[in-house]
């Protein structure tokens, strides 16, 4: 017999008041149960940042006080002013919306969610995490409310969007701002691992913002994480990131972020999901050179041939799987990228997991030396694309 669907009242989602419907659905937890519950009541103590620059700790502050002073989101229509809607994924659509009194912005995302005694338990190990986060690459948590099956997270606004739409209007990133979006990439990773002892599991361009000051984040690793697997029967864009050893349903570690992270970069550097990977034409396309294709003097041809965006091949899901698990990983082309740039993804897109290195490796590879201290202008950046109207 199927599992009685549960039917929360509109109330807060806090980490007392999961507990109480636990116990009021007539599942009593057992004492190591009350125990883990009461462990996660977050600590101001756990919240220590190290490695942040003193811009960056200021802004950590800043939100932490406003979030402090907004407190717990309600569950009132007449609380929020919804904006604009910013996108929609892995199971639920996200708003910009005003919070009326103070005149915040926030990211609101509507997710909905299996409400089980487990599922509960593992959402109730994930607020805790959010609320405990302070980091400089990691989106900010303001807090989350469960009603009639749905829940409703509240999270940093980022106005730069994420880089999925960065490549709508600007159709590929170049390599001295990929190396600052790795850079922050690699930074959060190591964050939740160190802090918080977890791993993301949904590394992709829609799961990297950027904001007009500058700052790249990432987000998505917290209660709507949890569903990432279960969705991805459903969802494709999710499972065309994941690594081989998770789509074989072997055990996965940061590694598999990695890979997920490499992929993204050959996606945000081509302008176009690179599996299949892109021929000599599409290639020559992009970047308007012949030597970027394996046969350059074959591809003379294609130069006059037109500059329109390429778009990705279409596959069925299964070939899709296929061409991940079985055939050799894309590759960045030759000479419009740094040597260093093309090594870097090749060891993440190492399709055997233990051929890849680990996250501190990785934090100092070549392409990585003195990123933190370059003059590469994000804000700038992020400002000119802001200006750009989105193609049709």
């Amino acid at each position: 017999m199927p599992p009685k669907k549960f039917k929360p009242p509109p109330i807060p989602l806090s980490l007392s008041n999961l507990e109480e419907n636990v116990q009021a659905e007539g599942n009593q937890p057992n004492q190591s149960e009350n125990a883990m519950m009461q462990n996660l009541i977050p600590k101001m103590t756990d919240l220590a940042v190290t490695e942040v620059d003193e811009k960056q700790q200021q802004r950590l502050e800043t939100f932490l006080n406003t979030k402090k002073k907004l407190g717990e989101p309600k569950n009132d229509p007449d609380e929020y002013e919804k904006i604009r809607e910013l996108g929609a994924g892995n199971g639920g659509v996200v708003h910009c919306v005003r919070h009326k009194k103070s005149g915040v912005i926030m990211a609101r995302k509507l997710i909905l969610m299996d409400v089980k005694q487990q599922i509960r338990k593992q959402i109730v190990t994930e607020l805790k995490i959010l609320h405990e986060c302070r980091s400089p690459y990691i989106v900010g948590y303001f807090g989350a409310y469960q009603c009639d099956g749905e829940i409703n997270i509240f999270m940093e606004y980022m106005d730069g969007g994420s880089l999925d739409l960065i490549l709508r209007k600007k159709g590929k990133i170049e390599e001295k701002y990929t190396r600052k979006i790795t850079y922050a990439v690699l930074k959060g990773l190591e964050y939740l691992r160190e802090k918080h002892q977890i791993i993301h599991r949904d590394i992709k361009p829609s799961n990297i913002l950027v904001n007009s000051q500058g700052e790249i984040k990432i987000c998505d690793f917290g209660v709507s994480g949890q569903l990432i697997d279960s969705m991805a029967n459903t969802f494709v864009g999710t499972r065309s990131y994941m690594s081989p050893e998770r789509l074989q349903g072997s055990q996965y570690s940061v590694s598999s972020d990695l890979w997920s992270l490499g992929l993204s970069l050959v996606e945000i550097s081509l302008g176009l999901y690179p599996i299949p990977p892109p021929d000599d034409k599409t290639l020559v396309q992009i970047f308007g050179t012949p030597l970027v294709a394996s046969n350059p003097q074959a591809a003379e041809k294609y130069v006059q041939s037109g500059q329109g965006r390429p778009q990705p091949k279409s596959m069925a899901i299964f070939e899709l799987l296929e061409q991940i698990v079985n055939f050799p990983p894309p590759k960045l082309p030759p000479h419009v990228f740094s040597e260093e740039m093309r090594d870097f993804v090749d060891r993440c897109l190492r399709r055997n997991v233990t051929d890849r290195p680990d996250l501190s490796t990785l934090m100092q590879h070549p392409w990585l030396k003195n990123v933190e201290t370059d003059n590469i202008d994000i804000a700038g950046w992020i400002s000119e694309i802001q200006q750009m109207s989105t193609p049709q």
